[in-house]
């Protein structure tokens, strides 16, 4: 399945984002636009943000597994 199609599957739920410089973040992922995904991201305390990954910095998302 193609990056784009499942990360629009994907939208909503919980997943880490693998990225192509070796890094990788959590979040929920909360919407896919103009090449990018959207992730909503814990900071700390009670603070969060939403950060934008292009497609071209990704190499995969993975879904959370069930408890």
């Amino acid at each position: 399945m193609p990056l784009e199609q499942k990360a629009a599957y994907l939208v909503g739920r919980p997943v880490g984002v693998a990225l192509r410089n070796g890094q990788g973040v959590s979040g929920k992922l909360c919407g896919v636009q103009g090449g990018e995904v959207y992730v909503l991201q814990y900071l700390y305390a009670s603070q969060f943000a939403t950060f934008h990954y292009p497609f071209d910095q990704i190499n995969d998302i993975y879904p959370y597994p069930d408890c």
